[in-house]
């Protein structure tokens, strides 16, 4: 995507996901189509998604945790697809450091840490080491619910 300074101010207006093309459109002076063309373009080129947030603290049962993964191969992208696709799995970061990738996992009564050690990470091979770090409070942290 064509990141200018017009696509990027677009977005910011979309942190606050209610507010119209229409409003957008006028607080930059561009017309709405305009605004709704270029919104258009950015989700389909994947750049944007427009979806609700929730603040895992406010959920009642529900609890979100960090986990630092590392892997025994090199083929992070590969490994990072894989665990994408597992339960609970909001978002998965290849990083730099002492771990290969950083998973973000929402969990809830019915889905709790060890059950996601147990059905779902072990699904993926080549697992060398994890480290768990749990959400107790949050400032501002909002995850797709995925549960």
């Amino acid at each position: 995507m064509d990141s200018d300074t017009t696509n990027i101010e677009i977005i910011r207006h979309l942190r606050d996901g209610r507010k119209s093309f229409k409003e957008i459109a006028e607080v930059m002076s561009l017309s709405e189509n305009t605004v709704r063309a270029r919104v258009q373009r950015m989700v389909r080129e994947g750049v944007l998604d427009i979806v609700g947030l929730v603040d895992p603290g406010a959920v009642e049962e529900h609890q979100v945790v960090i986990i630092g993964v590392k892997v025994g191969t090199m083929d992070l992208e590969k490994k990072g697809d894989e665990f994408s696709r597992l339960k609970g799995v909001v978002s998965v970061g290849v990083v730099t450091g002492r771990y290969d990738l950083m998973l973000t996992v929402m969990l809830n009564s019915d889905f709790k840490l060890l059950d996601f050690f147990k059905h779902e990470m072990a699904k993926v091979a080549d697992v060398q080491s994890t480290e768990t770090f749990v959400l107790f409070k949050n400032f501002g942290w909002r995850v797709p619910y995925v549960l």
